[in-house]
């Protein structure tokens, strides 16, 4: 079993200092998870403006982040802007008391100018985790299957998203879709509120089975949502209908 809780919440525009206040008593009623994800950029909320937002690699958000991680004795995630040598990334971070991995976003949506100031990722990653392989994606990487594709026998995609409310139904359906066709659990968590480009959001964070059913879910509102999941059933789906084995062979280049 692995237990996770998804925080959605409104995200204080580029106010990291205020972000982490404000989330810490949210993190501390949950202490009995595995698992806790925030959303992209939380922060800071989806800014372009990096002189402002973005912090060194491993920095003060990090930093809180592993040393609520060694206090609750779990692992927290979730993506902050982030400058490393002379690049900015959009970088998740998987954080636990002694361990702390990244990746960094592939799909920049050039929409909203996200790639005419970051840069993107080149590498997939996997977590073992408590038993568990757990593949992070970011955002707009969901409307790309072939990213998420189940080449790596993964049990849980985790997506992190600031995506708007005009495209909700995408986000609802799209989640559902990648839970299917990668036979795994799947969290998505997203913000809720307006934020400083005026773009507003309705959360619809969501933890979904292999089948594509809801285990939990969010509107409208600030809410933290929590699942066991349990990996025994998700296993013996897998072998009855085994749809991973008739994937059609392509190289990824």
């Amino acid at each position: 079993m692995l237990k996770i809780a998804a925080i959605q919440f409104d995200i204080i525009w580029e106010d990291a200092a205020a972000n982490r206040k404000y989330l810490e008593p949210l993190i501390r009623k949950h202490q009995d998870v595995d698992l806790i994800l925030l959303p992209e950029m939380f922060n800071a909320g989806f800014t372009i403006n990096v002189d402002v937002a973005a912090e060194k690699v491993e920095g003060p958000t990090a930093q809180w982040m592993q040393a609520l991680a060694k206090e609750l004795d779990c692992a927290i995630c979730g993506s902050i802007p982030t400058k490393s040598s002379d690049k900015y990334f959009n970088r998740f971070y998987w954080i636990e008391a002694d361990r702390i991995l990244h990746y960094d976003k592939k799909h920049l949506f050039g929409y909203g100018k996200e790639s005419e100031v970051y840069s993107a990722g080149k590498d997939a990653l996997i977590v073992e985790y408590k038993g568990w392989r757990i593949k992070p994606l970011i955002c707009y990487d969901l409307r790309f299957p072939v990213w998420s594709r189940n080449t790596e026998n993964y049990d849980l995609l985790l997506y992190v998203a600031n995506w708007p409310h005009t495209r909700a139904s995408a986000w609802r359906q799209l989640l559902r879709a990648r839970a299917i066709e990668n036979l795994c659990f799947v969290c998505g968590v997203n913000r809720i509120g307006t934020d400083g480009v005026g773009l507003h959001y309705i959360g619809d964070s969501a933890i979904i089975d292999f089948m594509g059913h809801d285990i939990a879910s969010a509107k409208d509102k600030e809410e933290i949502i929590t699942a066991s999941l349990d990996k025994t059933q998700m296993l013996r789906f897998r072998e009855q209908f085994n749809f991973l084995n008739d994937r059609d062979a392509f190289t990824l280049l």
